[in-house]
């Protein structure tokens, strides 16, 4: 992995990780499903534009559309929107540490549907990363955390997951900020209309919800999915779902940081069993595949 990657790696974990903190500040004020509308349709014509602007074209391939479709519904519309709704009820560092089952959630797929093999270190690694989201989740909700929440954002995470296996192979081909653009609004398309059925739209305006609006329309949502694209693209969908070991550590300490969310002993002790199963079990898989 040359230092480029690295660079774009560690930045879009960072990215990534903060969009919990920033998402937990504007459910605050405003109702979550219109609100992130908004924030993908502003993201996705700023995409559009600017990738018109770079010269690129709307005629993707096949594959590019496919991906382009299913990352609009599962990562935007399901994934997203549900862990929006979801922080209604549970802390941003809930919501990072079952997001970030994700890469485990990809390699048990891979392993039970594709036959991928793992070896003893992606099993143990599995076995580790499960037992360690089992127990926060577990400490949380006895603790008095929301199951309905929890719920949302495990589901959600379970969108993303078939998202990450359907688009496989997909990301060549170009027009990387095309791609984002579009299934950006297709996010918005989705969210709109079912905004439009089960929310009542509220806004209370605030510094703090501009302020966050603005940063998870600009950061996470258009420069790290743009980031997320090109790293898959540049070293694989393997080697970049590396750099998800690090969000828990991330999305824990930024909540931490700038919400004051508090953190307990056995927090700390999970989220450090969990970035060891993760980064255990893509060892794993980079050895598999040479």
């Amino acid at each position: 992995m040359d230092l480029r990657a690295l660079a774009m790696g560690l930045a879009f974990a960072l990215m990534w990780s903060s969009a919990f903190t920033s998402a937990r500040i504007i459910v605050a004020d405003a109702s979550p499903l219109f609100s992130l509308a908004a924030r993908f349709l502003v993201s996705g014509l700023l995409g559009v534009i600017i990738a018109r602007a770079m010269g690129q074209s709307w005629s993707l391939t096949r594959a590019q559309w496919r991906a382009t479709i299913l990352f609009g519904i599962c990562q935007n519309a399901l994934y997203l929107g549900l862990n929006f709704v979801a922080m209604q009820w549970v802390e941003a560092s809930m919501a990072a540490i079952i997001a970030s089952a994700m890469p485990l959630l990809v390699a048990l797929a891979s392993w039970l549907i594709f036959g991928e093999r793992l070896g003893p270190l992606g099993v143990i690694g599995l076995i580790a990363g499960t037992a360690g989201v089992a127990l926060i989740m577990g400490a949380r909700i006895s603790g008095g955390a929301d199951p309905l929440g929890v719920m949302l954002c495990l589901v959600g995470v379970l969108a993303l997951t078939f998202a990450t296996l359907a688009i496989r192979g997909a990301t060549s081909g170009g027009n990387f900020m095309m791609i984002v653009g579009l299934q950006m609004l297709i996010g918005a398309a989705i969210l709109l209309a079912v905004a439009g059925v089960v929310e009542t739209p509220r806004v209370e305006p605030s510094w703090p919800l501009l302020a966050a609006f603005l940063y998870t329309t600009l950061v996470p949502g258009l420069l790290a999915t743009l980031v997320w694209v090109m790293l898959l693209d540049r070293i694989g969908a393997i080697r970049a779902a590396t750099f998800h070991f690090l969000n828990p550590v991330f999305g824990v300490g930024i909540a931490a940081l700038l919400l004051g969310e508090s953190l307990s002993v056995m927090d700390m002790v999970g989220v450090a069993i969990i970035t060891a199963g993760i980064l255990a079990v893509q060892i794993a898989r980079q050895d598999r595949t040479g």
